[in-house]
């Protein structure tokens, strides 16, 4: 009897999801949101590996920004999973992310066999996920790069495509195949004939190798790439839970894709004719049908597309009423949503903004959040709630020389000891109990309490309690950005 294959699942959450726009932003974008069930995508990325036969999975790595890192690690913490999470400081694309995770995997004479997933993605048939996750994973294990391409039920064109070429192996049973090459998104009648022809697949983003194979390939294909990893790995530390690479070497990383910096060339070796199983120069490209109910969720209209619909077609989430509505997508986090008489839209209500679009036309949501930041509105990237490793705070209510949040502290959540040049700060107590440093003086506050923290006062706010702490904070001054904040001291290392 074959000893389980050890992989270690990886997962890429990069990405800002503009098309998912007022929910996902920049600053909070859609792997970090519940949109298919109560997990996050992100969420439901890990836990669905969980289980998979003939395999031994590692605690997941999530390879993200530093933004955010915070809420990532407490999403695997509500998962119960530990997991490493390595972050980037600053976007590179895929190949960069990937090298990260394969120089994070390989320790001592450990090698595994690195899933690579998408944080940002739904799949509907974990069972049938993880049956093409063992088939790949044999294949992987023995040197093989593996894809996962999805079988087609639309001329689509918001994917690339898989061009499969002949039988990879000699069990042509078990339907891995070659890659003949990767194409880029097509227009419409070229999507058709590929759907026609039946050899193409949709290009999933999934992977399969051992992290020395990606290792080696790289620095074939993309020795500046791997070099520039390789020294802001060197350079980097590990704080707590969290892996940091050298800042200023990985800036100076070259950015590219997976596909294009090494998989495009695996593609190539295979079509001029050497044999995949044997060549020496790259390792062979494979990759697997996969039909999960799979989507990447890039707008709206493929949102609706994988969550349950009433008899009319419709999607409802939140406090939404519809009357003689059909195939349409309503999703409120607040306030009453009433549609009358509509048929294939998209309406989202959010705090601070309201999308209404045509299901046909979701694509173009990313031009109004382009336009959003060319007028640096702040729509474009953050919430009106905001969270923060302590927990978060939502801007309620603001005029000339005023602001009102409020303020929610996880037990065991401290502020920074801070102070600020422009603004003064009022704090009641709503419910729990608050810990609260003013000046040299240091008390508690408990529900139905308050008090004043002067302009120039050095303070700070904890929850030394067991349950949240809920505050209102009014602020009033000359300036109330978030950038009037010198900190002294901070837990979290910002």
């Amino acid at each position: 009897m074959n000893a389980p294959i050890l992989v270690q699942p990886v997962v890429l959450s990069g990405g800002s999801g503009t098309r998912l726009w007022p929910l996902s932003r920049e600053k909070y974008p859609k792997q970090l949101l519940s949109l298919v069930g109560e997990d996050s995508l992100l969420q439901a990325t890990v836990r669905r590996v969980v289980g998979t036969p003939g395999v031994t999975l590692t605690t997941p790595m999530v390879v993200c920004n530093e933004e955010y890192r915070f809420v990532i690690a407490e999403q695997l913490r509500l998962l119960g999973e530990s997991g490493t999470v390595v972050l980037e400081p600053c976007g590179r694309n895929t190949a960069p992310a990937l090298t990260l995770a394969a120089l994070s995997a390989i320790k001592g004479e450990a090698d595994p066999v690195l899933l690579v997933m998408p944080a940002d993605h739904v799949i509907t048939n974990v069972l049938a996920f993880q049956q093409v996750v063992s088939q790949g994973a044999a294949l992987a294990a023995a040197g093989a790069v593996v894809t996962f391409g999805i079988t087609p039920d639309a001329p689509e064109t918001g994917y690339g495509y898989i061009q499969t070429g002949a039988v990879f192996g000699s069990d042509a049973a078990a339907n891995a195949h070659t890659i003949a090459r990767f194409v880029e998104k097509p227009n419409l009648a070229t999507a058709q004939t590929y759907l026609d022809a039946g050899n193409y697949l949709w290009n999933s983003g999934l992977f399969m190798l051992r992290a020395s194979v990606w290792l080696t390939a790289l620095g074939h294909c993309r020795p500046d790439i791997l070099a520039a990893c390789q020294s802001a790995w060197e350079a980097g530390q590990t704080d707590g839970e969290f892996v940091r690479v050298g800042k200023a070497l990985f800036a100076a990383c070259p950015s590219d894709s997976i596909d294009y910096a090494v998989m495009e060339r695996i593609a190539a070796q295979s079509t001029a004719g050497a044999n995949p199983a044997t060549s020496a120069t790259l390792p062979p490209g494979v990759v697997i049908p996969l039909q999960a109910g799979w989507s990447d969720v890039g707008a709206w209209d493929a949102l609706w597309q994988v969550l349950p619909k009433d008899g009319h077609g419709n999607v409802l989430q939140g406090d939404v009423m519809l009357q003689d509505c059909q195939n349409t997508l309503a999703i409120s986090e607040g306030r009453l949503v009433a549609c009358v008489g509509v048929s294939d839209l998209v309406v989202v209500e959010t705090a601070d903004a309201i999308l209404v679009s045509h299901k046909d036309k979701t694509q173009d949501v990313k031009k109004i959040v382009d336009r959003l930041k060319a007028q640096n509105r702040a729509e474009g990237s953050i919430h009106r709630k905001v969270f923060r490793p302590w927990g978060s705070y939502d801007g309620v209510d603001a005029g000339e020389r005023f602001q009102v949040k409020r303020i929610v502290v996880k037990p065991g959540g401290t502020l920074s000891l801070q102070m600020h040049h422009h603004r003064a700060e009022h704090w009641i107590v709503v419910s729990g109990t608050a810990r609260v440093t003013k000046g040299d003086e240091v008390f508690l506050l408990s529900e139905n309490q308050s008090t004043f923290i002067p302009l120039g006062i050095t303070h700070r706010l904890e929850n030394p309690g067991r349950v949240v702490l809920e505050m209102i904070e009014v602020q009033s001054g000359s300036y109330l950005g978030e950038d009037d904040i010198v900190r002294f001291e901070d837990v979290y290392g910002r």
